[in-house]
């Protein structure tokens, strides 16, 4: 598939069939991952993979999705829950603060504040979106969603995560069903004359 029509078809996708994905494509859609900038290549992200029945059951259950007094149906989470492989994403803040403690990059009081923004987190999206890319160009249906975080201390116990890991979301990957589209879409998407601004902030493109 060209770049620019993975670009075009990319959107997330909320309905799935329980058809499994290959384990070919599951590997390339995370060795993809890795290809990802990363600040002084720190690299400080990890993927958690759930691909069996009983992991994806327990996955739903530590993040609070699959309540069993839960009164009404959910159309959308039920076809979430179809996906037959899940990626969690986790980004490693100490990585980035050891690797720049290193003589080439000197910053020995490993200090948090150093930086600008928590490029951990930043490196650990940006390697979340080549597996959405990577995905458009197999075929496939991905949707990233968020853990709420007063279930992130059940997530980690249930898979064993160490503290320093924070999982920055999830994607849930499979084949397309039909899709439930969000309501959102009705937004339309803004055009670059409405987020481009060329040498003033008052002179769009």
């Amino acid at each position: 598939m060209e770049f620019q029509e993975v670009v075009d078809r990319r959107r997330m996708v909320r309905n799935f069939t329980s058809a499994p994905v290959d384990a070919a494509v599951r590997d390339r859609i995370l060795a993809n991952a890795l290809h990802a900038p990363s600040a002084g290549f720190s690299q400080g992200w990890a993927f958690l993979v759930l691909d069996t029945d009983d992991d994806r059951a327990l996955f739903w259950r530590s993040t609070g999705a699959a309540d069993p007094d839960q009164a009404e149906p959910n159309p959308w989470l039920d076809g979430l829950r179809r996906a037959p492989l899940l990626v969690v994403p986790l980004s490693h803040r100490d990585a980035y603060l050891d690797r720049y403690a290193e003589p080439d990059k000197g910053w020995t009081d490993r200090a948090e504040d150093r930086w600008p923004v928590p490029y951990w987190h930043i490196d650990t999206g940006m390697a979340s979106l080549l597996m959405l890319l990577t995905v458009v160009d197999e075929g496939l249906g991905a949707c990233f969603f968020g853990i709420p975080p007063e279930y992130h201390a059940s997530f980690r116990a249930a898979f064993g995560v160490p503290d320093p890991y924070v999982p920055i979301g999830a994607v849930a990957i499979g084949h397309r069903a039909p899709d439930r589209r969000s309501p959102s879409l009705a937004r339309g998407r803004r055009g670059l004359a409405d987020v481009v601004h060329r040498g003033r902030w008052s002179s769009p493109l």
